[in-house]
């Protein structure tokens, strides 16, 4: 669990959003465990939200997407625009859900969670863990920077006349991301050319939204994006996203470079773990290679970056302005991982720069 700080007595305030009462119960239940979190408030349907905003003005909200009366995503858009505040996502794991989900963290959710199997006691005991780390990360955002995020619902895709260099196919691009990663790893790969070294990416997601995730990125780039399997072979202008229930890394085999999977135990409590990833291509790429860590909560990959600086690679940390949480890329910054600190809008200028 993400430890708040401890120095604080400040509890955050939840209003629970969900159509069913069994799971507006079950979520209470978990949130009030921790002493950090209290549920003030439950709500059936959006329009009941509203008003439990207004009256009891919560910190945090979880939201159902499948909901009467109004759709959750259209609630969220609401929200956003007259009333940023941090939101949770929870949500069934239909491919309908899973699709809602990632449009709800393009709009502007905080996180996503898909419920659990609740005939699983280890399902449980997980989604309960999770739920209070998505939390304290909610906790943690200035709302300042939670804006409406209309700017980026056209999916534009730009790919300028670059050489396909040779070099290229020898070098290795690596992206690190968490918290609002989804929608900086958007930005950065519709301004990415068909002729970017070959790319991998770690973005901390739950297992069942990696695939959708790797997918929506692929309509909107002039790359191809896939989700890693075990054993591909990483190519120029392809890019390949870590599956959320394994560690991608990569390895350099018969004069090719190759993505593999593990399923070994989470590295900073993450799985996939970024530093996982950058250490390897720290070990296995060649020069002229880069990472780059994006906005996120925690540290994970940080000394990953620093290992790839010590190398000579090119290395970026997003800055604090543009990041949703400056955890991940801020802890890079005072381990001195970073060549560049840049904000979100100039970091696929700078790739390709040194492409």
């Amino acid at each position: 669990m993400k430890a708040l700080n401890t120095a604080s007595t400040r509890v955050y305030t939840v209003l629970v959003i969900d159509d069913s009462a069994v799971i507006r119960h079950f979520l209470t239940n978990i949130i009030n465990e921790h002493p950090s979190f209290r549920v003030i408030g439950s709500a059936e349907d959006p329009y009941v939200a509203r008003e439990q905003i207004k009256t009891l003005n919560p910190d945090i909200l979880t939201l159902d997407v499948e909901m009467p009366r109004m759709n959750g995503l259209q609630f969220l858009s609401n929200l956003m625009r007259l009333r940023p505040m941090p939101v949770i996502m929870v949500s069934s794991l239909t491919s309908r859900g899973t699709a809602d989900s990632l449009e709800a963290l393009r709009i502007g959710a905080v996180d996503v969670l898909p419920k659990p199997d609740f005939q699983s006691t280890h399902c449980i005991d997980s989604f309960s863990r999770d739920l209070h780390d998505k939390l304290a990360t909610a906790a943690s955002i200035n709302r300042a920077k939670l804006t409406p995020r209309s700017d980026m619902a056209l999916c534009t895709t730009t790919d300028p006349t670059l050489s396909r260099s040779p070099r290229n196919s020898r070098r290795i691009l690596a992206f690190g991301a968490s918290t609002g990663g989804t929608i900086a790893l958007q930005e950065i790969f519709r301004r990415l050319p068909s002729s970017t070294p070959g790319t991998v990416v770690v973005q901390h997601i739950p297992g069942a939204f990696s695939k959708p995730f790797a997918d929506s990125l692929n309509k909107c780039s002039a790359m191809q994006i896939q989700q890693a399997s075990d054993g591909d072979v990483i190519k120029q202008g392809h890019a390949y996203v870590a599956p959320g229930t394994d560690h991608l890394y990569i390895t350099h085999e018969h004069g090719e470079y190759r993505c593999r999977l593990s399923s070994a135990d989470p590295v900073n409590r993450h799985k996939p773990s970024v530093d996982v990833l950058f250490q390897s291509v720290a070990r296995e790429a060649t020069d002229g290679s880069m990472g780059v860590l994006l906005t996120g909560m925690g540290k994970d990959g940080a000394q990953g970056l620093l290992e790839m600086r010590n190398r000579g690679f090119v290395t970026i940390a997003q800055d604090e302005s543009s990041s949703v949480v400056w955890g991940m890329p801020g802890t890079a910054v005072q381990l001195d991982a970073a060549v560049h600190v840049k904000p979100l809008a100039s970091i696929a200028d700078l790739i390709t720069s040194q492409v």
